[in-house]
Formats: structure tokens, sequence, C-alpha cells
């Protein structure tokens, strides 16, 4: 049986601003552009105090589009890692053409993380802010918050919860937590 429980993030538009280009949001491409949201540390904080792994969960295509220096992507990671409490942070910087099994909405990075950190998604969460992020969560067994955007009001099933932020994700998350040790 799989000991473990924990919040799968997506990193643009859950833990960090996304940038607006042409009028869509986008992956911050410069260490200057990148930017947590106001709660990330704290709630990522209280995720790890109520027994959750903290493991970030993105689409990089950047990376391959040859619009953000691999480098550039790595500094991203390590001010994540060296600010934020999470236990992992996993990319995927394959395009769509690519086809590859970790791009999300395909499961690939949720599973490796599950299985490399021994996680029950009975217990496990996955916040984020489009349809590939909630279809690669659902796939995975996870429960799904949609974190609702200015941008993805279009986006109107297939997840479990829909909040307005972090801080309204771990409130219920919390509950849940609370209820399943009950049970």
């Amino acid at each position: 049986m799989k000991k473990n429980k924990a919040i799968f993030l997506d990193r643009d538009g859950v833990i960090n601003e996304v940038i607006m280009r042409d009028n869509k949001p986008a992956s911050p491409r410069k260490i200057e552009e990148f930017r947590f949201v106001p709660e990330a540390e704290d709630v990522l904080k209280k995720f790890k105090e109520i027994g959750f792994l903290n493991i970030i969960v993105s689409n990089q295509p950047d990376v391959s589009r040859g619009l953000l220096k691999p480098e550039d992507l790595e500094k991203m990671n390590k001010i994540i890692e060296e600010k934020l409490a999470v236990d992992e942070v996993k990319n995927c910087i394959h395009d769509d053409i690519d086809g590859c099994y970790c791009r999300k909405p395909k499961p690939g990075m949720i599973l490796e993380a599950a299985e490399k950190w021994d996680i029950d998604p009975e217990k496990s969460f996955l916040i984020g802010d489009n349809w590939k992020d909630i279809e690669a969560g659902k796939a995975a067994g996870l429960k799904t918050f949609l974190i609702r955007k200015d941008y993805n009001k279009e986006l109107k099933k297939g997840y479990d919860f829909e909040v307005a932020n972090l801080k309204e994700a771990f409130q219920i998350i919390k509950s849940a937590s609370r209820r399943m040790k009950e049970e």
C-alpha cells in the first residue's frame, strides 16, 4: 500500500505569475519575468505541515522551441527549490508534436513522481490552471483543482474543485485531509 500523499502543482499561473503575450498566458522566459504568486511560499509550507509532499509538474515547451534557454529554466527551478517548500520540480521540455508521455495532458510526470515517492493517488491532489493540468491529474487518479483565472473562463468542467487561489485550495485540502484521517 502506498504511504505518502502529495500536492502536484502546475507552475505557471499556480505558483508563479504568467506572462501575457498576444493576450494569451505564457511562461516566463527570463529570470526577471519569474515572480511567485503572493501566497505561494506560505501555502506550500502549510501543505508540508499537514503531511503532503509538494511536487511541481510543468510543461516547458519553450525550451524545445528555442524560446527559453535550458540554463534559465534550471535557474528558475533553483529559485523554486530554494524559496518554496517543494520536494521535486519536474519539467517536460517537449512540444506537442513530440508525443512524449510526460507532456500534460498525459500523466507521465505525475506517475513517475508517484512511483519515486511512493504516493497514494487517492489521497493526493493536483492544482492547475488549464485543461491539460486537469486531464493529467484525472488520468493519474488525483482529485483536481482549477484555479480560476481571466484566461481560463471557458473551462467549465472536468475538475473536482474550482478555487480563486492557492489559499482556497489549501482550506479544502486541509478539511479533506482531516476527513481522510477519521475514516
